[in-house]
């Protein structure tokens, strides 16, 4: 989708920000909906209701659909790997682990990222990029603590979660498949009808959806919370971030998200931030930094 990896677009730096604070809020919505429904239809009405809220912006804009097979093909490979499979991990690890947990582990997503980008020779293993995502995962051990809830019985969980990390690992190197000239509102809606079209059967065999008891008003309203804004609306600003600055540097966002999750705390519930939080905090936005490259060219010089 980009040939330029290198760097972060400036215009991209506050819609990163963005981006964690929607998909922070996922873990949120799925511990609240996974009280009431499993894992695989949760993760059904996530996409289906994205796609249908997504559908009539594709309408408004006059985006065309893709033509033939060979039209969706990419879009069911990005929609498989960037939401079939990695949503389906997370949501079935959280019912093993707290959502905090989950949130973490989904923070080794853009080492994944640099190291499938590598083997697969799209980009070289530069040191900095290396460097920059061990600091930023230190970063966030250090945010966290020693609190970060590994008991007994959780290592499935563990295991599920790191594997939604490779998973978007290799979503990174399929988006660079991805049409170039595809708008990012396009890009996330015909994702999104993929990744329905493969959870309607999934959930259907698996759960059977239509059998369960209807979950309570709150529940609904997570759901619409997880479609609307976790779903719909990120993966617009995701696809419009990976337009500019490249599919691996989106993958960073993961990083940010354990700061904005305390951040909100501040800010919505007045939880106090301490001084590990602080530090963590300033060791991620360092890292963040080297990974970027450019502060270290201007060192250089």
């Amino acid at each position: 989708m980009t040939a330029n990896d290198t760097s972060i677009d400036t215009r991209d730096w506050p819609l990163l920000g963005l981006l964690s604070v929607l998909w922070g809020g996922s873990f949120f919505f799925n511990g609240v909906v996974l009280r009431e429904l499993p894992p695989l239809t949760l993760v059904f009405l996530r996409v289906a209701l994205a796609a249908v809220m997504l559908l009539p912006l594709l309408w408004l804009y006059r985006i065309p659909f893709p033509k033939g097979l060979s039209g969706w093909k990419p879009f069911f490979a990005i929609g498989f790997l960037n939401n079939v499979l990695p949503f389906a991990l997370i949501v079935t690890g959280q019912t093993y682990i707290p959502s905090g947990l989950a949130s973490i582990l989904n923070a080794t997503t853009p080492l994944f990222a640099v190291v499938v980008m590598a083997v697969a020779g799209e980009e070289k293993l530069q040191a900095h990029r290396v460097a920059g995502v061990l600091a930023g995962l230190i970063g966030v051990a250090i945010l966290h603590g020693g609190g970060l809830g590994f008991e007994s019985g959780q290592g499935l969980g563990i295991l599920l979660c790191l594997g939604a990390a490779f998973s978007y690992g290799l979503s990174a190197l399929v988006a660079r498949r991805l049409p170039a000239d595809a708008p990012p509102l396009g890009t996330a809606t015909f994702q999104m009808l993929a990744s329905a079209a493969m959870m309607t059967v999934v959930a259907g065999l698996v759960d059977r959806p239509w059998q369960l008891p209807m979950p309570a008003p709150t529940t609904w309203l997570a759901v619409i919370g997880l479609a609307a804004l976790s779903t719909a609306l990120a993966y617009i600003v995701f696809f419009q971030i990976m337009q500019r600055s490249g599919a691996t540097n989106v993958m960073l966002v993961t990083l940010l998200i354990p700061v904005t999750a305390i951040l909100l705390g501040y800010l919505m519930l007045g939880e106090q931030i301490s001084a590990q939080e602080i530090v963590g905090a300033l060791v991620i936005g360092s890292a963040l930094l080297l990974i970027d490259g450019r502060v270290l060219k201007f060192l250089q010089r």
